[in-house]
């Protein structure tokens, strides 16, 4: 029984510990700041690479969300007037629910793709079609 029990704990030392996280789809934490009177998002385009959707159409989202004007400057947005971090995160987890995440499987493995004058969320994983509004 003693040899048992040496084999056990040898593959159990041998065996990969799991991570705490079970979500696969991550996006990067927010980095912004403040110059002036103006927010800075540093990552921008970092954070729309992670959801698969182009800058611009992120962006469009959040300057209609945060009723403001801005541009982007290659990898950063700058916004005009000063939003935290949970203000711009609420607006992102709200394009997330809108322009990512799948009605059907809930599952983030989709593109949008726009067919005459309409705008279609596509799953990649469960293979559904949703209309989705323009910004």
């Amino acid at each position: 029984m003693e040899d048992y029990e040496k084999l056990l704990e040898k593959a159990m030392k041998s065996v990969p510990k799991t991570s705490d996280n079970s979500e696969r789809f991550k996006v990067p934490e927010i980095k912004a700041f403040l110059m002036g009177a103006r927010t800075i998002i540093d990552n921008f385009a970092d954070i729309a690479g992670a959801l698969r959707r182009d800058p611009s159409h992120l962006q469009k989202f959040l300057l209609k969300e945060l009723a403001t004007k801005g541009e982007l400057s290659g990898n950063r947005l700058i916004v005009q007037g000063k939003f935290g971090r949970g203000m711009i995160q609420k607006k992102i987890d709200l394009y997330m629910k809108n322009y990512v995440y799948c009605p059907e499987c809930k599952k983030p493995d989709t593109k949008l793709v726009k067919e005459d004058r309409f705008v279609f969320i596509k799953c990649e994983a469960c293979g559904s079609r949703h209309v989705v509004k323009k910004i």
